[in-house]
């Protein structure tokens, strides 16, 4: 990014704030709230008082109205931190389900629901998935039907692997809403608050990694709402979710960088500091080579998502840019990861050191947001056409 001076260091000191938020409010809890499998709501308005979330939201809504390189850096610096749950619930709620209802809510919906995305009052979430469709948003079989004589729809279906899906207040819900085209052309996007007659949260998944970002199954049972919780407009929803993806593919990638990084920093300070065969272990040539290779990949996939930044911030970022970043810096990240376990041998493996945390939160990178799979097919089919 060519930032100015002034900005740059602006967001050092932002960066340094995120910080000492984090040894106050996360440091001394984060184990525990790992092992309880959320994190607490409490921690949602501590982090809208700091002036951690909707940063880059106007100010009439609630935010502080800053560049997007403000959002980014928070998603970054809790990453580098290796608090990767409470930077990827962050994510979903700032970076994408606020954005998509700034950029396709109606005055009255941004009015009323970002201020509180904010303040941390509201904790936002997105329904895309679904048990038999995964990443193929055309196979969703959710449906929303309008009631001719009210005007209000009728949703019925179910999701699955909703971040926030215990704390969220709302959840951004995609349904179909004509059944005789193409989903492309007859999907929509629905706001349903989380008190909503019909509206159920599943359980509380386990998984592999990122234990405290609460991730759960939904289900919607005859939900019914008036028309003016449409998002945008009505059947144009997934070119709604097409036009948002390369911002949600982008912060995927920020989040990765700031999470190798991370884990390169708390590696070089155990081999600085381990000894073996009365040395340290950074005097081994064949370390100190892994270290060059594995930084090198680091800052070369941090500078392209640095370009990836600016021309979002331009409105000018392509879905196969920000798939080219998503794929390279998750794929990345799990590579340095790995790595870095290695390199603490043993010790890497026991739960107690962070770089074990940092591998099992690596993996789901490379799935959600669109798996590098995906990826590779958008990437492609801008190279060669359908």
């Amino acid at each position: 990014m060519n930032l100015s001076a002034a900005i740059e260091e602006e967001i050092t000191l932002f960066k340094k704030s995120i910080e000492a938020f984090a040894k106050k409010e996360i440091e001394d809890h984060y184990s525990r709230w790992e092992e309880e499998g959320i994190l607490p709501k409490e921690l949602w308005r501590k982090l809208g008082e700091a002036g951690f979330l909707c940063v880059d939201i106007p100010e009439k809504y609630g935010g502080l109205g800053a560049p997007f390189q403000f959002a980014a850096s928070i998603v970054d610096e809790f990453s580098r931190l290796g608090y990767n749950s409470v930077s990827g619930n962050i994510a979903v709620h700032a970076n994408i389900v606020a954005h998509y209802i700034l950029n396709s809510g109606t005055e009255e919906q941004k009015a009323h629901y970002l201020p509180k995305m904010a303040s941390g009052e509201y904790v936002g979430a997105i329904a895309m998935t679904e048990p038999g469709a995964g990443s193929d948003l055309q196979g969703i079989r959710t449906s929303a039907n309008k009631i001719t004589e009210t005007g209000e729809y009728v949703i019925n279906g179910s999701k699955t692997f909703i971040s926030n899906g215990q704390n969220f207040d709302f959840v951004i819900v995609v349904a179909r809403t004509n059944q005789q085209v193409p989903a492309s052309r007859g999907t929509s996007l629905f706001i349903v608050d989380a008190h909503t007659p019909g509206l159920t949260k599943g359980k509380n998944l386990k998984k592999m990694g990122l234990h405290s970002a609460d991730t759960s199954e939904l289900f919607l049972e005859d939900v019914t709402i008036p028309s003016s919780q449409i998002l945008g407009e009505l059947d144009y929803g997934f070119i709604t979710l097409m036009k948002e993806l390369p911002r949600e593919r982008t912060i995927l990638a920020v989040g990765a960088c700031g999470a190798m990084e991370g884990a390169l920093e708390i590696t070089v300070q155990y081999i600085s500091e381990r000894e073996a065969f009365g040395k340290p272990l950074s005097q081994m040539q064949t370390i100190r080579h892994k270290i060059a290779e594995m930084t090198t990949e680091a800052k070369v996939n941090r500078a392209y998502v640095n370009h990836c930044l600016a021309l979002l911030e331009k409105n000018q970022l392509s879905a196969a840019d920000a798939s080219i970043a998503k794929l390279s810096t998750t794929e990345a990240q799990g590579r340095i990861v790995d790595g870095c376990v290695q390199l603490f041998g043993g010790y890497g493996y026991m739960e107690e050191y962070p770089i074990s945390r940092a591998y099992v939160d690596a993996r789901v990178q490379r799935i959600y947001g669109g798996t590098s799979e995906i990826m590779k097919e958008i990437i492609s089919k801008d190279i060669l056409g359908k």
